[in-house]
């Protein structure tokens, strides 16, 4: 994906659907429809809004499921990273990689982790595999000179809210790896049988480590009446000679346990290097080989289809931006000096959205999908650190009736995405109805419409013969009643604002 800078706009080339073809995850060989584009440059405010609106890229090719139609109806899934907790599988993940690093300990038995994107989780994959296939009626060094040409004659004139929490943070019970669900967990208190279990009747048997702690702080209390009992701090007393300590029932939190030091002759070293798609990136250039290596291996060994050409991507660095940039990048897995996965991202103005993951097949033990997505959801909070506004993490298309597809509900907090009135919905309010009906329209308000819904199709930006022009100027040389829809159903697809921004080619 071209993402551009500056002040250049998007560049498309839409397709109506026209067929069905083969569904990537239900096998069903007419089963899948989708519409699409082939983005020619694309700015990252514009493809924020478009999956905000249920698209999706792969390489330069962007789609958008035709939702009530298609076999397998694919939601857009975000995660809050702000109010993620991980879970007890998410716990093991982790501590599987510590204990590799730190002692090289190999789990036994097979790893069954879905990865964060499936290799059945795209039709077309990853900054490696800009599909071919379809007939683009335009040369693109002839359309960007066009493009750079009517910009400078023409002279070419020239909302945002605080996100809010959905729901609070929930810290799930047992969560079923198969459909994604919380299992709720009901505590009855009754009496246990003899010899088994505790006595519910009596106190709780008390840790000797808490009975000194608490020897010590009525020691303290008695030498000091005046002190703080919170943290044995005493009035007077630097702070550092008594540390307020965590409660002991305080669960570590992701940072925590993604870099839980290790022992100075720990068996491997594992760094994560973030570095832009661009041809132009020194770092790019060197390690190219070498990732490009990974993922025919990758290829061959999961999908049996190997790439066939790479993307460029710009990077875009705004002032109130994150320190990397926006655009597209690629998260490295160096272990021991040896790149063994690759973390395609976007990083947007509003979220890091997870593209695509390909790894090295020898290292399946370490369950590198669900690890390369919990250290992406520490990444997005990290940059929400700078950047308050980027506070999500995308994770793609939820697919509910494709059981493998479920495993992405099991990062919780999520929402998905209404496929009409393009709103969040908290997933446990999704998942009753997804039971019933394979699609469904999340918005329980009948009356709640798409608030960015095409209302005036004659302000379409169009690039056609080296001019910019609206639709309503264009549509008066066309005689061709196909044109129209395709125009018309192109705008109620990507929204007015985007319609009114992006250049819609026409050859």
């Amino acid at each position: 994906m071209a993402f551009c800078a500056g002040g250049s706009p998007s560049v498309v080339e839409y397709f109506p659907s026209e067929d069905f073809y083969r569904c990537g995850y239900c096998k069903n060989e007419l089963g899948s429809r989708s519409n699409g584009m082939w983005a020619h440059s694309m700015t990252v405010q514009d493809y924020q809004d478009l999956i905000d609106r249920g698209w999706r890229r792969s390489g330069k090719y962007v789609y958008k499921p035709v939702m009530n139609q298609t076999c397998c109806p694919q939601y857009t899934i975000r995660c809050r990273p702000l109010q993620f907790q991980p879970s007890k599988s998410h716990k093991k993940v982790l501590k599987k990689m510590l204990k590799f690093l730190a002692k090289g300990e190999i789990p036994k038995g097979s790893c069954n982790d879905e990865p964060m994107d499936s290799t059945v989780d795209d039709a077309v994959t990853g900054d490696f595999a800009l599909i071919n296939k379809l007939d683009i009626q335009c040369d693109l060094k002839t359309l960007s000179d066009d493009l750079k040409e009517s910009l400078e004659s023409e002279g070419k004139n020239s909302k945002k809210e605080e996100p809010h929490e959905l729901l609070q943070s929930q810290d799930f019970v047992g969560e079923k790896l198969d459909s994604g669900e919380p299992s709720h967990s009901v505590k009855v208190h009754t009496v246990p049988k003899p010899g088994k279990g505790a006595d519910l009747s009596k106190p709780p048997c008390r840790k000797a480590k808490e009975i000194r702690k608490e020897r010590k702080r009525l020691k303290l209390m008695q030498q000091n009446p005046a002190g703080e009992h919170e943290g044995f701090q005493a009035q007077g007393q630097p702070p550092s000679l008594f540390p307020a300590k965590a409660k002991s029932n305080q669960p570590k939190s992701l940072e925590d346990l993604i870099f839980e030091s290790l022992p100075e002759d720990a068996s491997h070293k594992l760094e994560v290097r973030l570095v832009p798609v661009s041809s132009e990136d020194p770092e790019f250039k060197s390690s190219f080989s070498q990732s490009f290596s990974l993922y025919v291996k990758y290829q061959v060994a999961i999908h049996q289809d190997p790439p066939e050409e790479c993307g460029k991507t710009e990077a875009e660095t705004p002032p109130n931006g994150p320190d990397c940039g926006y655009g597209s990048f690629h998260q490295q897995y160096w272990l021991d000096g040896k790149i063994i996965a690759v973390g395609v991202i976007d990083i947007l103005p509003n979220c890091v959205s997870s593209v695509y993951l390909y790894y090295d097949p020898d290292y399946s033990f370490l369950s590198l999908g669900v690890y390369s997505a919990l250290r992406e959801i520490a990444f997005t909070r990290q940059l929400h650190e700078k950047t308050s506004q980027l506070s999500y993490y995308y994770m793609g298309f939820y697919i509910h009736s494709c059981p493998k597809m479920r495993y992405k509900g099991q990062y919780r907090p999520s929402d998905l995405l209404c496929p009409e009135t393009y709103v969040w919905v908290p997933i446990e309010q999704c998942l009753p109805s997804l039971e019933n009906s394979k699609y469904c329209r999340f918005n329980q308000d009948p009356e709640a419409v798409d608030e960015d819904r095409s209302t005036e199709p004659d302000r379409v930006q169009v690039f056609h013969k080296r001019a910019i022009m609206p639709y309503g100027v264009y549509k008066k040389h066309q005689k061709d009643p196909s044109e129209e829809a395709a125009v018309l159903q192109y705008a109620s697809l990507v929204g007015q604002k985007c319609s009114e921004r992006m250049l819609l080619f026409r050859n």
